[in-house]
């Protein structure tokens, strides 16, 4: 069965969101590959700049972008399971 988002066909859940959503969970949350310093810090801007463009025609009274804000500000506090798995180390937590 084929998913389509404004006129746009969704290849995966996390794509479906996007479109739906309007909203790039990568921008937000950081991709699953390593990302250098440089790249990090642009995207951390970008998604700041976004998050407060949300905000403020949330605030304005656009119900949906104020919606939006609260779904990327949490994806800002997230860590992805397989980024988090990639630096795990067995016998260097604090039970070791």
């Amino acid at each position: 069965m084929r998913t389509f988002v404004a006129g746009q066909e969704a290849m995966s859940d996390a794509e479906f969101a996007e479109l739906a959503l309007g909203i790039d969970i990568d921008l937000f949350s950081g991709p699953l590959r390593p990302e250098t310093p440089a790249e990090q810090t642009a995207r951390e801007d970008a998604a700041r700049d976004i998050l407060a463009d949300l905000v403020a025609m949330g605030e304005a009274g656009d119900e949906i972008a104020g919606w939006d804000a609260l779904y990327a500000d949490t994806l800002t506090h997230t860590v992805s399971f397989l980024r988090a798995a990639r630096g795990y180390r067995p016998g260097t937590g604090e039970a070791a």
